[in-house]
């Protein structure tokens, strides 16, 4: 007769279940033998033996994104860049050429500028609004085009199924950073990616606690290599931080939908105002993708919205230290509103003339709608405006 495993002391016995999922903090799991080890490494038994390989939170997590994307056999990592890294180093390789959207997360784009480069991995940098800019870049050794569905930070829209259709031709994968649009501004698979990825520190979880990533690829085998490598390089998320993100799930359409309604309202109104030169809301009549953002979005516009003020950095200043009660970080996807400066936060390793040619100015600003009622938004706001204006 088999051994059975011993219960971790004093654990109780119980004939009901927990309502919200337990924290399973563990580092090692206990096997009976070798061979039920050998069994679960595998894959003829379902188990966990060291965290680093998995753990049920993270089991748990990705399967709650995976059923918002539509994917199946997702995994759930340390960071949105370690999402990111396992795509693009866990599936490139010397020699290999990799296209990227050039207006992506700030650290997506470091890497595909400094770090693939010096692996031995080119890049291109393109203007991922016109398919013929990512046709031109392409090479026979083209590897994946990677791109955001609406941009980081000028939130200009994708020609996804433009780049999607060029892709399948050409055997090429197309990766997409589902992050600011979320599954619940479009899922990408639906689209034509071959590969999608969240940084789930951001809407999906929801509270700025918890510092995760997820990717899944409609290839499983590209789904297991991303894991080996994963794992391989300790790309590992934490049973708390999963735990935290899932209990965010819970709210994600509702937050979703009250923060899309005031992000709406929001740039209506700064749309209005003395002072400011812009904005840019991806549903906005006057957005430069407006056709294009109502036929991927179908109205769907999302939390985010950028707007540009006029004079300059002093002007900026003014407006950050005088909107009280707004959070001035470089994140986005809280409960609370939260405000970024690209040309000070993530884009300021970007050249004064790059930036420029990508239509940041020192006046250029990002904003995370939250909770808040939209009326104190606008209020709060319209005081920012006002003392940048007297600056």
């Amino acid at each position: 007769m088999k051994p059975t495993l011993q219960r971790p002391a004093g654990w109780p016995l119980s004939v009901s279940t927990p309502v919200v999922s337990p924290i399973a903090p563990s580092v090692v799991y206990a096997s009976r033998s070798p061979d039920e080890l050998d069994s679960q490494y595998e894959g003829r038994a379902s188990g966990y033996t060291y965290a680093r390989e998995g753990h049920p939170n993270a089991d748990v997590l990705a399967r709650r994104v995976d059923a918002l994307e539509g994917a199946t056999g997702g995994v759930v990592l340390g960071s949105g860049m370690a999402a990111v890294a396992a795509v693009l180093l866990g599936l490139c390789q010397s020699g290999d050429h990799v296209i990227g959207a050039d207006q992506l997360y700030g650290r997506s784009l470091r890497m595909m500028k400094e770090d693939l480069p010096r692996l031995g991995i080119a890049t291109s940098l393109v203007d991922a609004t016109r398919t013929e800019a990512v046709a031109a870049a392409l090479r026979p050794e083209t590897r994946m085009v990677l791109v955001e569905v609406v941009s980081n930070p000028t939130l200009r829209i994708a020609d996804l199924t433009g780049i999607a259709a060029l892709c399948a031709e050409r055997g090429v994968l197309l990766v997409v950073d589902n992050t600011f649009t979320t599954p619940l501004g479009i899922r990408p698979f639906e689209h034509g990616a071959d590969i999608v990825l969240h940084s789930v520190t951001k809407l999906l979880s929801g509270h700025s606690d918890a510092t995760l990533g997820w990717v899944a690829a409609k290839d499983p085998a590209l789904t297991d290599r991303m894991r080996v490598f994963a794992v391989t390089t300790g790309l590992t998320a934490s049973p708390f931080d999963c735990w935290l993100a899932e209990r965010g799930l819970a709210t994600f359409a509702l937050r979703y939908a009250r923060a899309q309604d005031s992000a709406q309202r929001l740039g209506d109104f700064l749309a209005g105002q003395d002072g400011v030169r812009r904005v840019l809301y991806p549903t906005r009549p006057d957005h430069p993708e407006a056709a294009r953002a109502q036929s991927l979005l179908q109205g769907r516009g999302g939390h985010l919205l950028s707007f540009e003020i006029e004079g300059g950095r002093a002007a900026a200043n003014a407006f950050a230290e005088t909107a009280k009660g707004i959070a001035f970080a470089p994140t986005l996807g809280d409960v609370g509103t939260t405000l970024s400066h690209p040309a000070s936060s993530s884009h300021r390793a970007l050249t004064a003339e790059a930036r420029t040619a990508m239509g940041v100015s020192e006046g250029f600003f990002r904003v995370s709608v939250g909770l808040e009622e939209p009326e104190a938004l606008m209020a709060t706001f319209a005081e920012g405006l006002a003392a940048a204006r007297d600056a």
